[in-house]
């Protein structure tokens, strides 16, 4: 039973259609898991056992009479603690939130349960999703999120828990939230694959807004293939959220690939790295030159990016969380500077907000010309391994600040992003490495990872002592 920890969607589907367990009997092994290590993680906000074991005698009941939802049915699943559960708690990962419960279901949550998923755990957060400015792992009433791969070092934020419970078998797959590196950061430091989707590929009703125009959701799970699998459960329209895109996706590893992909790299990609964050993306692309051709020396666009992104998520995560601020709750957060860095979204000036979402549309056209020049473009996740849980994060790795970044960019533009591990660096903990595309563009980049996967093993390394 222990091995089931760490077993692909796929893989656990087989044992639950062939009978060798049941899905009471899988629920019972991630429940278990979820009680006795998430704590040392601060990886658990709320289990929900009684509701997920129910749920699992109803799948179990299901199949024994014929009917199957699907690839995820039987199979649990955590969900990051701003999408709303009906009969569950809904914090947000903040005090001031601790004991909010919202009516209905998120959009997301009611998809996996018609997919036959079977929620087991709401999991934690940074605070607000890190929209009040924080500097520190410890953003977050639950303590700060600890990597399965070195507990003194941080899962990644804002969605900490999701990455951690991950990394550490607790769930095969958990739903977390990107508006800003949320999904990349937990996906590498706890050494699983993340999907950040095109912007309003996921409906987000239910879900804690911070930036209306930036927030994604999307999964972290064992690999490329479970993202996949899991993103054609939960995109499609959604009445309720009128940002949500009309077309469905699909997904199928089996599809027939193409014999070869187009590569990009970004001139200076490699620029303020760790030595083994270069090593191992540049024996990344020995493999991807399998089936890829790589072109390097691309050019980022001569855009503001990022401070463009900066002004967007000041501007509307001042309107989302005015109630906070004029009630004077803003004080009972956990992280110090977030009880005063939000302010800076209270006097933004409406000029400057316009200014840069006019700005934005010329950015995200430009974005668009340079991917459409290749399928994906390729870098290391991050220039750096996991973070030492007790510094603050300006005075980390202060030699490694990161090459050409396409993350504020791409989160600006709502554009996709894989991410998954390729090795290992200092002291043993994961590196990754990132694939960025066009909107829409996600078959490409969970094919293209798929078969790096394929080619590697690295998704089937399990964090010491686990």
């Amino acid at each position: 039973m222990s091995d089931l920890a760490w077993l692909t969607v796929p893989e656990l589907g087989r044992l639950l259609r062939t009978r060798k367990v049941s899905c009471v009997e899988l629920a019972r092994h991630f429940l278990d898991r979820l009680e006795r290590l998430g704590p040392a993680y601060n990886a658990v906000v709320t289990v929900l056992r009684e509701a997920a074991l129910s749920e699992a005698r109803l799948r179990d009941g299901e199949l024994a009479s014929g009917k199957d939802r699907g690839p995820l049915h039987g199979l649990p699943y955590g969900a990051k603690d701003l999408l709303a559960v009906e009969g569950a708690p809904t914090t947000w990962g903040a005090q001031p939130y601790r004991n909010q419960m919202l009516q209905g279901d998120a959009t997301v949550v009611r998809r996996l349960r018609q997919a036959g998923a079977v929620l087991c755990a709401k999991l934690a957060m940074v605070e607000l999703a890190g929209g009040m400015g924080y500097n520190q792992a410890f953003a977050s009433f639950t303590g700060p999120g600890r990597s399965p791969w070195d507990p003194a070092r941080w899962s990644g934020g804002s969605s900490s828990g999701s990455g951690a419970a991950v990394g550490a078998g607790l769930v095969p797959f958990a739903i977390g939230s990107e508006t800003w590196g949320s999904i990349q950061y937990p996906a590498t430091f706890c050494g699983v694959s993340g999907l950040r989707p095109t912007y309003g590929r996921v409906s987000r009703h239910g879900a804690m807004a911070l930036s209306w125009t930036m927030d994604k959701l999307g999964p972290l799970a064992r690999t490329v293939e479970d993202c996949g699998t899991v993103l054609a459960a939960i995109a499609g329209p959604d009445p309720a959220d009128p940002s949500a895109l009309g077309s469905t996706f699909r997904y199928q590893a089996s599809w027939k690939p193409r014999k070869r992909y187009r590569v990009g790299i970004l001139k200076g990609t490699l620029e303020k790295t760790q030595p083994e964050v270069r090593r191992n993306f540049e024996e990344a692309l020995r493999v991807l030159r399998e089936f890829a051709d790589i072109e390097e020396g691309l050019e980022l666009p001569d855009f503001p990016y990022e401070a463009m992104a900066a002004m967007v998520i000041d501007a509307e995560a001042g309107s989302a969380f005015e109630p906070l601020f004029e009630s004077g709750r803003i004080t009972e957060l956990t992280a110090p500077e977030d009880r005063i860095g939000g302010y800076a979204g209270q006097v933004v000036l409406a000029k400057d907000y316009i200014r840069a979402l006019r700005l934005r549309r010329p950015a995200a056209a430009a974005l668009d010309r340079l991917l459409a020049e290749v399928d994906a473009v390729a870098a290391p996740t991050l220039p750096t391994v996991a973070w030492p849980i007790d510094a603050a994060f300006d005075k980390v790795y202060p030699d490694y600040s990161g090459g050409a970044n396409l993350s504020g960019a791409a989160n600006l533009c709502g554009v996709p992003g894989v991410f998954l591990m390729n090795g290992t660096g200092e002291g043993g903990l994961p590196t990754g490495l990132q694939l960025t595309g066009r909107a829409l563009g996600e078959p490409a980049l969970l094919a293209i990872g798929h078969r790096y996967q394929q080619r590697t093993k690295f998704h089937r390394l399990r964090p010491p002592g686990l």
